[in-house]
């Protein structure tokens, strides 16, 4: 049905797996605000996301790294004894709240739906990490979002939104986003009962969005993971980032994590319009802050995650405060 979502999908599946005997961790996301269970279809309505993490290496090593590692050796930046190589597809749809008008909703957010694939080097030294992400993509029909909705509210009987015609108009997107983390974790007790936290700050330039953010996140929980955060919409949130090692023990491993991260916003695609052409826009907020609770399963090379998120409102009228969750499954080859 939306062969750019599969085509997308295989190759960041195949390049890596050609690197044959070398593993690495394949994560596919769901999120949805009917996982918010707050009655909302709006906003960050809906979106898919596929990850594929190389194993850690040092920093000069390159024989486990696909061919892609050479020529994005520029993005590794900052420091770090080991590092790895992340490549994402992110797919998402973007509506205002009334889905049974037709006409342009001019006090509201326009329709969007984005398509990107992403390329990340991340670093890592003891308790500090590094994440550069390079995002490549286009908004716009080509972007297929009025048909990734159409088909999920087909499936689960919904009516479909009316005012797809308004959407934003095809526009490349190139974004460079970087993030650096920083974990304290406290020496977990004879039953691998422990806690971390994990400060956070950095930025991106660039469309769909440009941005300067910071945060912290709380887990809890047996057998902490030896990563640097388990929320997925951050870079390298979602157990992708550099390990020293396999994490947790026999059986199963759990943890639940809280974060809450403050953003200053100038230029937000989904809200302000495209760039190159005159188009649909609201009048947006400066910043938002988010915070989101979840909790992560793991056994053996299998990790589920879940989440829930409030974000403050995005702009002027903005009718609710969005709330959306997400899950996402992880298996390490």
């Amino acid at each position: 049905m939306l062969r750019q979502t599969l085509l997308a999908t295989a190759l960041l599946c195949l390049a890596p797996l050609a690197h044959a005997g070398c593993g690495g961790t394949a994560t596919a996301r769901s999120d949805n605000d009917v996982y918010g269970q707050a009655g909302q279809d709006q906003g960050y309505s809906a979106a898919f996301a596929f990850t594929w993490a190389t194993p850690t290496v040092a920093r000069a090593e390159t024989g486990c790294l696909p061919t892609l590692d050479r020529a994005t050796r520029w993005l590794a930046w900052g420091p770090g004894t080991h590092r790895n190589l992340v490549l994402t597809f992110h797919h998402s749809i973007y509506t205002p709240t009334d889905g049974t008008r037709a006409d342009l909703i001019l006090d509201d957010r326009p329709y969007a739906g984005t398509m990107v694939l992403g390329i990340g080097q991340q670093l890592r030294d003891g308790d500090r990490m590094a994440a550069t992400h390079l995002r490549l993509g286009i908004v716009g029909p080509s972007a297929q979002g009025e048909a990734a909705q159409d088909s999920f509210h087909h499936l689960f009987g919904r009516e479909r939104f009316k005012g797809w015609d308004n959407q934003l108009r095809d526009e490349p997107l190139l974004q460079l986003a970087h993030e650096r983390a920083w974990r304290h974790q406290a020496v977990p007790g004879d039953s691998g009962l422990g806690w971390d936290r994990i400060w956070f700050a950095g930025g991106a330039l660039g469309s769909p969005s440009t941005y300067a953010n910071a945060g912290v996140e709380f887990r809890f929980g047996r057998n902490l993971p030896d990563d640097f955060g388990s929320n997925p919409l951050r870079l390298a949130g979602d157990g992708t980032s550099p390990m020293h090692g396999v994490s947790g023990g026999d059986g199963w491993d759990w943890h639940f994590f809280a974060s809450l991260e403050a953003r200053a916003v100038a230029y937000e695609l989904t809200l302000d319009g495209t760039l190159t052409r005159d188009s649909h826009s609201v009048d947006s907020r400066a910043g938002y802050a988010e915070l989101g609770l979840g909790v992560v399963l793991s056994h053996g090379p299998w990790r589920l995650a879940g989440g829930h998120y409030r974000r403050s409102r995005e702009f002027s009228g903005q009718r609710e405060a969005p709330v959306y969750g997400s899950l996402s499954l992880s298996r390490r080859f």
